[in-house]
């Protein structure tokens, strides 16, 4: 085939930057000029609605009360803390792992983009959001030596009442994995959750910033050293809630690929839990089992469950800007990593209107990317991430997206990924903001028990787990305002049903608000402009 010239690449794309505009241009309220600003404090201050455990004398969201602060005690363990995942009151170790790294590289890529936007405080905020999920990682990882812990609460118990999770009186077992019941998925995710957080914290808490990446350590090594899905060891109480339907071999990589991130900027930064050495060994590791755990897979869905998309994203950035002068060693880590770049392309080439690969089924007639009838937005809100934080890494390097013929510059992966969070913030053809709390219009009843029920401060007397059922099944709107939460989202259809039965669509997710974080930086400190 004979070679492409520069002149035709240009024309090409231009092409596509044509394409994407006429195609935002079509959805539904396509012009839009939101405060991304105030998005963004927004969703976070979702996640102190979600906190378990003692709450700080900062909480903002003040008809949440304490709750768990006896988690794990029945084993002798200190489980008290972490993120309850939704609208229940189960802590899912896998879901909320994934949270505290999605939260984790939004402040990596975006923190600076933060205090632009917030003159220091979303960036606070956000770093807070980190450690609350980051100090319950800490402790399930230390509570008892050659295990880790990966949920608390049982949840068909749970699920069989609608309790505050101030009143909740369901059982609060826990569960663990173990060398004979291994969870290399939900390790996996542990350590790529503790070594992400490392980053976090390492110019501002150096000595919290160690203990992170030295745990990371130890729980990656737990999860490689013994092999298994922790769908297989706890499926009764995993699935169907979380199972990891993708396996154990994504976390394997995702994990080894923040630990090398983590390593390289420990070691430069002269941290006493980083060096070169280490890091070369994460990259080895990357190079030496990649086509076994995934490299060479291509898939086109981002989430709690399947990391492939996000580990090609994370480890083309070494390939766009290597970094160090190690001149040839330099040269053939980065040439290794070239593998990933090319996955990464081919997944947003199926994104973006116009290139070759695009899918256009993906998309609804208003414009939102649809992957499942079940929780959608969380793959909206990962997608969008992922879009921006590889248009900077393309950006810095001054690199496209190949799509067969067409070059992709990054203005197009920023115009798909804004498109997607002005959809979420009103610019649908429901004229309606699926962020609780933002804009006139948006979801009053809400798939969460806290949200629906009245406050403690309010209704002080305890509500039972059969009496809180009528506030399920109420028509009338949360009795507290979930501001922040990002609901399930419209149909394939771009319909929504405003019901708190309809779980499907009207239940939030830390999972769904996270990579939102990073995304709402990006567009408000001025990056996406």
């Amino acid at each position: 085939m004979a070679a492409v010239r520069v002149s035709d690449k240009a024309a090409a794309s231009v092409a596509v930057v044509v394409v994407v505009f006429l195609f935002l241009m079509a959805g539904g309220n396509a012009v839009a000029a939101f405060n991304y600003a105030d998005a963004l404090d927004k969703a976070l201050l979702f996640f102190e609605a979600q906190r378990s455990g003692k709450l700080p004398p900062g909480q903002r969201v003040a008809w949440r009360g304490d709750s768990g602060l006896s988690d794990g005690a029945a084993e002798g363990a200190d489980l008290v803390g972490g993120y309850y995942d939704a609208g229940d009151n189960v802590k899912f170790g896998l879901p909320m792992a994934f949270t505290v790294t999605m939260l984790s590289w939004s402040v990596a890529e975006f923190g600076d983009a933060m205090a632009r936007a917030g003159g220091g405080g979303h960036l606070e905020g956000a770093r807070a959001a980190v450690r609350w999920g980051a100090d319950y990682l800490l402790k399930a990882a230390a509570a008892l030596p050659g295990a880790l812990y990966v949920q608390v609460g049982d949840p068909y118990q749970d699920h069989r009442c609608w309790e505050r999770p101030e009143d909740m009186d369901t059982p609060r077992s826990v569960y663990k994995v173990t060398p004979d019941s291994p969870g290399s998925d939900v390790a996996g995710e542990t350590a790529a959750a503790l070594a992400a957080a490392s980053l976090v914290f390492r110019a501002c808490d150096p000595g919290y910033s160690s203990k992170l990446l030295q745990t990371a350590r130890k729980v990656f090594d737990f999860a490689d050293r013994y092999r298994g899905s922790y769908s297989d060891s706890l499926s009764s109480v995993a699935c169907p809630f979380y199972c990891s339907y993708s396996g154990y071999n994504d976390e394997l990589l995702w994990a080894a690929a923040w630990l090398h991130l983590a390593t390289t900027a420990a070691g430069k930064g002269g941290g006493g839990a980083g060096s070169n050495s280490s890091a070369d060994a994460y990259l080895s590791y990357i190079y030496s089992n990649g086509h076994t755990l995934g490299a060479e897979q291509d898939d086109f869905t981002f989430s709690w469950d399947d990391k492939r998309v996000g580990t090609k994203v994370l480890l083309a950035k070494g390939f766009l800007q290597p970094r160090g002068g190690g001149g040839d060693k330099t040269a053939q880590a980065a040439a290794a990593l070239q593998l990933y770049k090319a996955h990464a392309d081919c997944y947003v080439c199926s994104l973006v209107p116009g290139a070759a690969g695009f899918q256009s089924s993906q998309y609804t007639p208003g414009g939102l990317l649809f992957k499942s009838g079940d929780s959608n937005m969380q793959y909206v809100t990962s997608t969008a991430f992922l879009l921006l934080a590889y248009s900077k890494y393309l950006a810095g390097a001054g690199a496209t997206v190949s799509c067969g013929g067409s070059a992709v510059p990054p203005p197009a992966l920023v115009a798909v990924a804004t498109r997607q969070v002005d959809y979420i913030l009103g610019a649908n053809p429901e004229g309606m903001s699926y962020m609780v709390g933002f804009g006139g219009r948006f979801p009053r009843r809400v798939h969460h028990r806290g949200s629906s029920m009245p406050s403690a401060r309010a209704h002080p007397a305890r509500i039972g787990c059969d009496e809180g059922f009528r506030y399920l099944h109420s028509a009338e709107p949360d009795a507290n305002v979930l501001v922040g939460a990002v609901v399930g989202g419209p149909d394939g259809a771009d319909g929504y049903t405003d019901s708190r039965d309809n779980y499907a669509q009207a239940e939030p997710s830390t999972y769904t608000n996270a990579p939102l974080v990073g995304a709402l930086a990006f567009l408000a400190g001025g990056r996406g402009h």
